[in-house]
């Protein structure tokens, strides 16, 4: 018998089977969310994360502040990478929900509030903190009127403050709207594993995961003043349900010396809602329209551009070398002598660039970081890093960031070869190369640890992930990167198609400095990026989810093909002055639109982020937005200057001077 036959067959089976399942409902599951079906009555138990707000962006933990707590302890839920450096911090809760039984129910009452507690108490909530829960891994969404229209938030606020009052009022009593959506498990094909490989599950299995899926997660928050009565009840017991809001006099004062009482109640709704459809209300994002102009005016900025490559290859370029190609010898010497702009340079072009080493290693970590956005971004335009797996983008950009480290240990090093003309040093380069750009994110990320450390923020990076990320960046990152570095010596250096005098020659002298032109070249790309730099903006910093990574992947299309033909244009214009300098020229022509990003990123935080308070949250903002405007400097450098190095080499390649 042919077992290799049957185990092929089997592999076929089981893909097909993993289609069906996951095409059921006539569309796709996220990745990372697993359909759970329940059953009437079914205990299900909310999960609580850290408390944020758009006030401080410092988060800090549900328990921090008097909240009931769980029969057996607070036990934390498992956190990977990504969750524990964007500070989730997801612990279980005594908010209990038995599914499609309603009913209003009692917690606790809290001990008489001490000074440290009411002063926090009020603290989070004039800081607009917002408490964050989870049930079945769906967030918390909260409806809210403002102004006629209907304003959709995630989570439920600490407490609130009166317009026309000093006093703060927690909020201690939650109604919740489970929507549950009827699942019957006959339209899927139920696959069982067992030691005899594959096999389906009887119709009796079947009918055993049928119930009730949930497909939607509100709440409505309230403030309830109870007797004092409340006090003897136990976990759980049964309560009347209360109609919110509650006037002033009835609702619950934060003062010392007061006993808080915890309510809620739970309303199962039944929902046409499927399982795939369930995280829209959340990923829904207005103004397609803008991203669409963003896009336009992109395209107009490329057609610009490419309007001028265009010219410069097919007008001077090429009817300059065709001119020189049709003379005799003695028309070419005569020529040689008459020779101007970009070809009297030709000694000179390939001449070694000030700090080569540290280009190179720019260079390379350009190469990582530009590897890493595009691989993220159009895994995620297709949908493998949603939101329903927490922390799986930053998770994702790490580990791709460290495996990336063979090709930026690669590219700087053969660059290397290429200036030097020996592989002399390649471990120095490779070494610079794995611990220039994380090396500058650590020295900024553990300074603000510091400050998140001071604040006593769930934010701060723990000792143990410390320990983590550094035993990655030295036993992973580093050795691919030095074996990157190891295949670069082996491979051929690039060769340049011209000799270089041992003399270097002049630069003229021109009226206005050559960097002022590079850093308005930066502009260009900037304009490409900057309206899906505030959306992107707005999902960090106000606490919105940001799920349009289609536009996204476009934009970083069009910003690549915007950076390539800016630092074409630039270089070409630099030769033809006869500025010979044009390696670290290219670089930033592309690179400077970092400079325009930091710069937006200030703007924002000055008239977009205006609840913003306080030092400590405008140092965090600075350095994380420090962080991405120097990954955008090394990212749009190197692809300036990769194509301008294939542009100059080109060009004098077609050049026959002796």
């Amino acid at each position: 018998m042919d077992y290799s036959l049957i185990s092929k067959r089997k592999c076929w089976v089981t893909f097909i089977h993993m289609v069906i399942v996951l095409t059921a409902c006539n569309g796709f599951y996220l990745p990372g969310s697993y359909m759970h079906t329940y059953s009437t009555g079914e205990e299900i138990y909310a999960k609580v994360n850290s408390l944020t707000s758009i006030e401080t962006e410092l988060p800090f933990s549900y328990y921090s502040l008097p909240y009931c707590k769980p029969h057996g302890g607070i036990k934390k839920s498992a956190e990977n990478l990504g969750e524990l450096l964007m500070g989730d911090q997801i612990d279980n809760s005594p908010y209990r929900f038995r599914m499609n039984v309603n009913e209003s129910v009692f917690i606790c009452t809290t001990p008489p509030l001490s000074e440290h507690e009411v002063k926090l108490l009020k603290q989070r909530t004039r800081d607009l903190y917002q408490v964050n829960m989870i049930l079945d891994n769906l967030p918390a969404m909260r409806y809210a009127q403002q102004n006629g229209v209907k304003i959709q938030w995630t989570g439920f606020p600490v407490g609130y403050t009166p317009s026309n009052s000093n006093d703060d009022y927690i909020i201690n009593h939650l109604k919740f709207i489970v929507k549950v959506h009827e699942y019957e498990g006959t339209g899927v094909e139920i696959i069982g594993t067992g030691e005899e490989g594959m096999g389906v599950i009887s119709e009796a299995e079947k009918k055993k995961a049928s119930g009730y899926e949930i497909v939607g997660f509100e709440v409505v928050p309230c403030s309830v003043k109870y007797d004092p009565e409340s006090a003897k009840l136990h976990m759980y017991d049964r309560v009347k349900s209360v109609s919110c809001p509650m006037e002033l006099d009835k609702s619950q004062i934060i003062k010392e010396q007061e006993r808080v009482s915890f309510t809620y109640e739970v309303e199962f709704v039944k929902s046409d809602i499927r399982w795939p459809s369930r995280w829209d209300a959340y990923l829904k994002m207005e103004g397609a329209r803008v991203h669409w102009f963003s896009i336009l005016n992109s395209l107009m900025v490329i057609f610009f551009l490419a309007g001028i490559v265009f010219v410069i290859f097919l007008r001077t370029v090429r009817r300059d070398l065709t001119r020189y190609e049709e003379l005799d010898k003695e028309a070419q010497a005569q020529m040689n002598e008459e020779l101007s702009g970009w070809k009297l340079v030709v000694g000179d072009v390939f001449r070694e660039p000030n700090h080569p080493k540290l280009l190179c290693v720019m260079i390379g970590d350009g190469v990582q970081i530009t590897g890493m956005a595009v691989v993220t971004i159009v895994f995620a335009a297709f949908g493998f890093m949603s939101p329903a797996s927490r922390g799986m983008l930053l998770t994702g950009m790490i580990i791709l960031y460290l495996f990336l480290g063979t090709g930026a240990g690669y590219v700087g090093v053969r660059l290397w070869r290429t200036i030097k003309g020996t592989s002399e040093g390649w471990r120095s380069v490779s070494w610079s190369i794995a611990c220039f750009f994380p090396g500058i994110v650590f020295v900024i990320l553990t300074a603000l640890n510091f400050i998140l450390w001071g604040s006593n923020s769930t934010g701060a990076i723990p000792i143990s992930l410390y320990f983590i990320l550094i035993l990655l960046w030295f036993c992973v990152s580093v050795p691919l990167t030095l074996l990157g570095g190891l295949l670069g010596t082996r491979a051929e250096p690039i060769q340049f198609p011209v000799r270089t005098n041992q003399i270097p020659r002049e630069i003229p002298a021109r009226k206005y400095p050559s960097w002022l032109l590079v850093l308005g070249a930066g502009t260009l790309p900037f304009g490409t990026l900057f309206i899906e730099l505030f959306f992107i903006l707005s999902s960090i910093w106000l606490g919105r989810f940001y799920y349009v990574f289609g536009f996204l992947l476009v934009v970083l299309l069009l910003l690549v093909i915007v950076c390539a033909e800016v630092s074409v244009v630039l270089t070409y214009m630099h030769l033809c002055v006869e500025d010979w300098q044009w390696w670290w020229k290219a670089f930033y022509a592309s690179g400077s639109v970092a400079l325009y990003v930091f710069l937006y990123s200030i703007n924002y935080l000055v008239f977009d982020l205006q609840s913003l308070s306080g030092p400590v949250s405008a140092t965090l903002y600075l350095g994380y937005s420090l962080i991405m405007a120097i990954a955008i400097m090394l990212s749009t450098g190197t692809i300036g200057f990769l194509t301008s190095f294939y542009f100059v080499h080109y060009l004098f390649s077609s050049v026959k001077i002796d």
